[in-house]
């Protein structure tokens, strides 16, 4: 197996900065026709098509399941799935709560508003949902767990700034009470442009943009766009976390308040006041806490996108301490943008955006390939599983062309990391030599893993798949119906897995 995923970002970034690189087309995993999506979608998952270490063992739990983003065990190991009611395309659906009978039959438990939901925890007889309301601002949700139903739903916190790109994601609880969650940040890399307008947000909340977490001082860069809310082809410039049309000034100031954008927060399960944790994220997408109680989390890299485009910035796996600025928008992975590095390949991030940086971002644990969509994940804690103290990540794959060119589909795996030493493995991933979902590679296994998440003991590795997701010319394309929960386990415990 591939033991590294940085060399493989690498590699492709080597590539990308020669000439021939520009002449040739992006070949990422989603770029396939309607007709191969759907023969795709008419196939049954088949854990036979996925790869896994010799000594596991891959089942299929549930399939046909519409963008399930997240699964929670209860006390019994009883199992809860959420769907997220919305996908990037612009695809509204109702978000759901579902637990997941031993038959592989879902019973819808609640559902609600404030799509997409992004993830499920369990703890102390509650679930708890991160809302991340695309349409109306982001929550989190507490719902008490009666039996074989759910109590009323108590919102811990409101309105937080969610309704961009990212949204509101997570939530993990700690043993002392507290809900952590992540806020991703509302563009690309501080910019509103016409990119956000493909994204759908932009004619909704034209006022909308990134909220600091604290003070910050601006450079005055700016940058001119088309205008796409107005006919014609009219100009306007725009500078970072200010709203669209409005420039930037040299040492303007922009207030920072907590709920902020690209931070990770955090509540106590009894509400009240929401809590900085750090900041300086883009998408704080997938939390979790190692047996010792250290918060982890995953953040998905630059775009070639936008006003300010960032080529071959990676994915990462952060370890969180409190009060620590991250870098974005004016660093990737510990590295200033004004590298000229993040300059090749179609990027241009013209430099800082702050006059002055909050501190010095650290290095990450963890580097993953640029464009995989590094996301929900989960640490091995017994024996019984293996590879106690690893991190095992699920990786949802790239969206090229729409986040940057790819030459070969990048994700669609899970991975097993060891956060001490950075070093990566393929742990489970689709059959064959290469790479990619199986609408692409024409199997019958993962399409994009969105979460992994062990059960109550530690014993089997749960996957949300999150579905059929195609990129085309007018956006991605989501297919409902086509998500599924697969469960890893090893040999000689998979009869005990619930």
């Amino acid at each position: 197996m591939l033991a590294n995923l940085w060399r493989v970002s690498a590699v492709l970034s080597i590539a990308a900065s020669v000439s021939c690189f520009g002449a040739r087309p992006s070949k990422g995993g989603g770029q396939i026709s309607r007709h191969d999506a759907a023969e795709a979608a008419r196939r049954t998952p088949s854990p036979y098509d996925v790869e896994v270490p010799p000594g596991y063992r891959v089942e299929l739990v549930a399939d046909q399941l519409t963008f399930p983003t997240g699964v929670a065990f209860g006390d019994g190991n009883e199992i809860y799935v959420v769907e997220s009611g919305y996908s990037y395309g612009e695809k509204i659906g109702r978000p759901r709560i579902l637990r997941i009978g031993g038959d592989g039959k879902p019973v819808e438990l609640a559902t609600g508003d404030g799509a997409p939901w992004n993830g499920i925890a369990y703890q102390g007889g509650a679930l708890y949902v991160a809302r991340g309301g695309e349409l109306e601002g982001g929550s989190i949700v507490r719902y008490p767990v009666r039996g074989v139903v759910l109590g009323e739903p108590q919102v811990l916190v409101a309105n937080l700034p969610s309704t961009g790109d990212h949204h509101t994601n997570g939530p993990v609880v700690s043993r002392d009470g507290w809900v952590y969650f992540g806020v991703g940040s509302a563009t690309n890399s501080a910019v509103v442009g016409t990119d956000n307008a493909e994204f759908g947000w932009l004619a909704r909340n034209p006022k909308f943009h990134d909220v600091p977490c604290a003070d910050i001082k601006l450079t005055g860069t700016s940058f001119k766009s088309k205008n796409p809310l107005t006919p014609g082809d009219d100009e306007v410039t725009t500078g970072p976390y200010l709203p669209f049309g409005t420039p930037a000034t040299p040492g303007q100031v922009i207030q920072g308040r907590v709920p902020c954008s690209g931070a990770v927060m955090r509540v106590r399960t009894t509400g009240g006041d929401v809590e900085l944790v750090a900041w300086g994220f883009r998408n704080p997408f997938g939390l979790a806490l190692d047996a010792q109680g250290s918060l982890y989390v995953t953040d998905n890299g630059y775009d070639v996108r936008g006003s300010r485009p960032v080529f071959g910035s990676a994915d990462m796996l952060w370890r969180v301490e409190r009060g620590q600025w991250y870098g974005w928008p004016d660093y990737s992975e510990g590295r200033p943008l004004t590298a000229k590095f993040y300059d090749e390949g179609g990027g241009a991030p013209h430099g800082f955006m702050l006059a002055e940086h909050p501190g010095t971002p650290p290095e990450p644990a963890v580097y993953f390939a640029a464009h995989s969509s590094s996301d929900g994940f989960d640490f091995s804690r017994s024996a019984a599983f293996g590879h106690v103290g690893s991190a095992f990540v699920a990786q949802f794959g790239d969206m090229a062309p729409g986040a940057g060119k790819v030459l070969a589909p990048v994700g669609f795996a899970v991975v097993k990391v060891n956060p001490a030493d950075g070093d990566i493995e393929y742990f489970a991933r689709n059959r064959q030599d290469k790479t990619g979902p199986a609408s692409e590679r024409e199997t019958r296994g993962f399409e994009r893993p969105i979460a992994a998440r062990f059960d109550r003991d530690g014993k089997a590795l749960y996957v949300v798949d999150f579905g059929i997701l195609r990129m085309t010319d007018k956006g991605p394309q989501p297919m409902p119906g086509t998500g599924a929960l697969w469960r890893i386990v090893r040999e000689e415990v998979r009869h005990a897995a619930r």
